[in-house]
């Protein structure tokens, strides 16, 4: 996540980023809010790190050695916002169980 979030923030005056333009190798200008900020191999690579470390906790999480390494971390962590359930997952997750309840009916 930080080698996607390094690099140059362009500057704006607007304050709404309608004044900024990326000009591409085509010579295309196009509007910063309309530009992608991650390419395809940076959205696999996010991806798949976000999903091997939630199954390496899943694995490991009454582990000694990962739970010492989650105490050094609470002190930070404990700053952050408080998380919020992602109500997109539930519905979506209560659509296949009903589907999958109508399918065996």
């Amino acid at each position: 996540m930080e080698d996607l979030h390094a690099g140059i923030v362009p500057a704006t005056k607007t304050g709404d980023w309608s004044d900024v333009i990326v000009l591409d190798a085509d010579g295309n200008r196009i509007p910063w809010r309309d530009v992608s900020r991650i390419d395809d191999e940076e959205m696999r690579s996010l991806m798949r790190d976000v999903v091997n470390r939630l199954y390496t906790f899943q694995l490991h999480a009454g582990n000694p050695a990962l739970q010492a390494e989650i105490e050094k971390w609470m002190s930070v962590a404990g700053k952050w916002d408080q998380p919020e359930v992602d109500l997109r997952m539930i519905v979506a997750d209560d659509r296949n169980i009903r589907g999958s309840r109508n399918e065996q009916n």
